[in-house]
């Protein structure tokens, strides 16, 4: 994975650089959410690994299955991917431009799942919260999952704030060595 990230990075750099200049952020970040989802398919990964497909094989199949998602300079993009053999290395390229553009949004995406239904006016107090204390904007992604049987989780980047019932109890399992 390290070798695969090394090899994305001048590729995503060169991405953002693009798309900050040409004020287009949001739509290169869908052009490559969309062309990274193509590459993870099954079918495309035996293409792209398969011996008996050139490069150029390897780049029209690709254009063929993107070409109503991506405009001239994403298109250009991928024949520079395919050209060069990075096309498997777009997972990591998407993630590493988002990276980047949230770097340069100030915004961290966050994760809340919580046991029951949040209305809007609880969601929009835990992400002033978590603004408030991460210095960022935030944007949220809400799902339920009953079996915490209370409470929520929430995670952004490299914090995870766990104040689920489930989780209580699993620390209170692991202090008495149950």
């Amino acid at each position: 994975m390290a070798e695969l990230t090394t090899l994305a990075r001048p590729y995503a750099k060169a991405a953002f650089e693009h798309a900050l200049e040409a004020k287009r952020l949001a739509e290169w970040s869908d052009m490559l959410g969309f062309a990274a989802s193509v590459i993870s398919d099954e079918s495309m990964q035996q293409l792209l690994t398969s011996p008996h497909f050139t490069k150029e094989d390897q780049r029209d199949a690709m254009l063929k299955v993107c070409q109503d998602k991506l405009d001239d300079k994403g298109t250009n993009f991928i024949k520079l991917l395919a050209r060069n053999g990075r096309l498997l290395a777009l997972p990591e390229i998407e993630v590493l431009f988002n990276f980047l553009r949230s770097e340069f949004e100030k915004t961290i995406d966050a994760q809340i799942t919580s046991a029951t239904e949040l209305n809007e006016q609880q969601i929009t107090q835990l992400k002033e919260k978590l603004a408030a204390k991460l210095g960022r904007q935030i944007e949220v992604s809400v799902d339920v999952d009953a079996e915490l049987l209370g409470g929520l989780i929430i995670q952004a980047e490299d914090l995870v704030i766990d104040g689920s019932v489930r989780g209580k109890l699993a620390k209170l399992s692991d202090t008495l060595n149950v």
